[in-house]
């Protein structure tokens, strides 16, 4: 699909990877794009930036009503929505132990958000036989997510729902493209890597495990797949590579990523305190 012309809705839109991708479509002659986030003035800042082709929406993801009422407005302003880009999303560095409150809001966030919007929207698209779906998923989908286990599971969900929809709606002329990094620069990541808890041990395997790359290289990446129509987007190449590993037996991926985790752990102990640790064979 090329963006010209078309409208464009961006969840997450008022900062990191989602305000790339509405800077980006408008690049790209998008006819509109909605910035829909639930922080009102930024998004208002990232539209006016844009110019008269952008809107901003205040939305709660979490709230099936307000994206309903989101999505009238995009159709209010620029007619019926041709890309929907799935790009809310929360991380909070959370463990087994976290309350049921933060598994449900995590959940909601990063995948329930995108069965809401996917009701409204796929019918619609069968109906006109185009429309296409972008699911801001992450590396964790694929693989996991040390040290966050609510993000790794939701994300898990997120690719899983991409590619049903996919399969299950590509014949009828729905595209999907499912974007699965690892460490972008954004504000979220930032705010992990400021982070001295153990909140902050997901963000810190992810800035060590590979390059962080500015939003703005994303977004490229994610308009180039989607004018190939190609449902995988890895901006990180070795995510590939990672990813064919995990399902070879023999190569099983797991004990490097316990090493990468405890050499994590190692490098954030006090000095002294790192002599009192028993060695750890992981295989």
């Amino acid at each position: 699909m090329e963006l010209k012309d078309k409208a464009a809705v961006v969840t997450g839109g008022a900062s990191g990877i989602g305000r790339a991708l509405a800077e980006r479509f408008a690049q790209e002659g998008a006819r509109g794009i909605v910035v829909a986030d639930v922080n009102e003035d930024q998004a208002s800042e990232v539209a006016s930036g844009i110019g008269e082709q952008a809107i901003a929406v205040a939305c709660d993801v979490t709230d099936e009503s307000a994206v309903g009422a989101m999505l009238d407005r995009a159709d209010e302003a620029f007619g019926m929505v041709d890309v929907f880009c799935a790009n809310a999303g929360i991380g909070i560095g959370a463990g087994l132990d976290a309350p049921n409150d933060v598994w449900s809001r995590v959940m909601d966030v990063n995948l329930i958000s995108h069965v809401y919007a996917a009701r409204r929207l796929i019918p619609e698209w069968v109906e006109r036989g185009e429309g296409y779906w972008v699911t801001t998923a992450s590396a964790a989908g694929l693989l996991s997510q040390i040290g966050d286990v609510t993000y790794a599971v939701s994300k898990h969900g997120a690719v899983a729902l991409a590619e049903w929809l996919a399969i299950t709606y590509g014949p009828s002329g729905v595209k999907v493209s499912c974007l699965c990094p690892m460490g972008v620069d954004t504000a979220l990541l930032r705010a992990g890597l400021e982070t001295q808890s153990e909140e902050g041990l997901g963000a810190r395997i992810v800035a060590a495990a590979g390059n962080l790359l500015p939003p703005e290289q994303v977004a490229g990446d994610v308009v180039e797949a989607m004018r190939e129509e190609r449902f995988l987007i890895l901006p990180h190449p070795e995510v590939g590579e990672f990813f064919r590993r995990r399902g070879d037996q023999s190569r099983s991926r797991v004990p490097e990523v316990v090493r990468q985790a405890d050499a994590v752990h190692r490098e954030r102990q006090p000095q002294h305190d790192r002599f009192l640790q028993p060695a750890v064979d992981h295989g």
